[in-house]
């Protein structure tokens, strides 16, 4: 394991890796200790998505390519979760897309719960999930964060 705090334009970030992929990120810059620490192969999996937010940050990627060390389930939350991925940089969806699109169209507070239980903010895009009925959502980081990070994207809501 390796954990590690990226100084984002928004604030700092945890993160924590294993040697198989990317474990936890937290927007508060909080990563809860998930085993033993400074494992070589888990510190390059880190040193590579801090690159990669690097290039985000800057306008430079629009997606992320470091492998995931969790299991998301193969219930509601993980297929939410997953479906998040299909999500392209600069658009939206609504909870209730977001349900539909992992198999439960009816499930929409279930998709809300799904984004607040989201262990990879950022890499998996829950700031792209918005009400149906106008406006910008809740977001783990508060308002302002999800929105720079929809702004960053070209989005203004």
């Amino acid at each position: 394991m390796a954990t590690a705090l990226f100084d984002s334009p928004l604030g700092p970030l945890g993160l924590a890796a294993s040697v198989r992929g990317l474990v936890e990120v937290s927007l508060h810059g909080r990563v809860a200790p998930h085993g033993p620490e400074d494992d070589p192969a888990a510190r390059a999996t880190l040193d590579e998505a801090c690159r990669q937010l690097r290039e985000y940050f800057a306008g430079d990627r629009r997606e992320f390519d470091v492998p995931f060390d969790v299991d998301l389930g193969d219930g509601f939350r993980g297929r939410a979760l997953t479906a998040l991925g299909d999500v392209p940089f600069g658009h939206t969806i609504t909870y209730g897309g977001l349900a539909e699109a992992a198999g439960f169209p009816k499930a929409a507070r279930a998709a809300g719960t799904a984004c607040s239980t989201n262990p990879l903010a950022v890499f998996i895009p829950c700031h792209r999930v918005v009400p149906a009925s106008g406006g910008i959502g809740k977001y783990g980081g508060g308002e302002s964060m999800k929105r720079a990070l929809l702004e960053l994207e070209g989005l203004h809501i």
